[in-house]
């Protein structure tokens, strides 16, 4: 599968992803995205869509007790996604830009 990534490993063009593009982005993380990732990755779109941007750490993870689970929160997020940077990693899987916030 071939698709454009900038400089920071985010999709070029956020309109092509899907659950395939994902999948291949989350091998450098090292993880198989499950159906509740992609629940995760879902709702991040979601956000992206509503609000105009990539969401940092704190408002994604209150989106997310929101829209996926109450009972969400950072450090499950950096284990289920094998990370310790969330927002960055999480806005990456699900093809959006990398949030103004991250270095």
């Amino acid at each position: 599968m071939t698709f454009e990534l900038d400089q920071d490993g985010h999709l070029v063009d956020y309109t092509i992803w899907n659950d395939a593009v994902a999948q291949e982005l989350a091998q450098s993380l090292e993880i198989s995205l499950s159906p509740w990732h992609f629940e995760v990755l879902h709702a991040v779109r979601q956000f992206y869509q509503q609000f105009g941007h990539s969401p940092a750490t704190r408002p994604l993870i209150k989106y997310l007790m929101k829209t996926v689970s109450s009972d969400i929160d950072n450090a499950m997020l950096q284990q289920q996604f094998n990370t310790g940077l969330v927002a960055r990693h999480l806005s990456r899987l699900a093809g959006v830009p990398k949030p103004a916030n991250c270095l």
